[in-house]
């Protein structure tokens, strides 16, 4: 039953993001290079990218990709995700056909089974709150890129930090609120994993 589950969230993962990328190849306007690099400057992709190599690498070989806590943070990275999508974005566009699928996968269905999973399979008893600080690192590396890269570009991947609109003062408070919703998901994880395990 796990194997198939995590098969699940491998497949739809994988298709989620190759079926994105055709897409945004298909409308693009700026070259090849730009697109692609563009397209890997999603929170988003990068996300469901990683949870796509996660699952896939326990599939191949179970011990390659466990080690403590990753499951969480990775847990945390995409419910981030969607949470995100859901009250800052999702009313600024109405996708549909095919676009819409990969848009509730990428945003709602791999969020929810991911969650799911951490649920039904994690090893809280080994989640350590202190393992929050290095968790950080991704989102931190992936908002001072983010910056860095619009900087020299002009491009934004995201409304609720384009310095172009917003200004670097405005950009940077919703970057730090962002960072804290990490924080605040993260520990509830560990909390609630480690309540678990002391229940009868």
């Amino acid at each position: 039953m796990r194997r198939l589950f995590c098969f699940l969230i491998t497949l739809l993962a994988w298709f989620a993001v190759v079926i994105q990328f055709v897409l945004l190849l298909q409308n693009t306007t700026v070259p090849l290079t730009e697109t692609i690099i563009r397209f890997f400057s999603f929170f988003t992709i990068l996300t469901n990218t990683l949870v796509a190599f996660f699952f896939t690498g326990y599939l191949l070989n179970r011990k390659i990709t466990y080690i403590p806590g990753h499951l969480t943070a990775i847990t945390s990275y995409i419910l981030v995700v969607g949470l995100v999508y859901q009250f800052l974005l999702r009313h600024l566009w109405s996708p549909s056909g095919m676009q819409f699928i990969v848009d509730e996968l990428l945003h709602s269905v791999v969020p929810v089974l991911v969650l799911v999973y951490w649920f039904i399979y994690e090893q809280k008893q080994v989640l350590q709150f202190s393992w929050i600080k290095s968790w950080l690192y991704y989102p931190l590396v992936y908002f001072i890129y983010i910056l860095i890269r619009g900087a020299l570009s002009g491009y934004y991947p995201y409304p609720f930090i384009d310095v172009n609109i917003l200004g670097y003062g405005k950009a940077l408070a919703m970057g730090i609120v962002i960072l804290v919703l990490f924080v605040i998901i993260q520990a509830l994880l560990v909390a609630f994993g480690r309540r678990m395990l002391r229940q009868p």
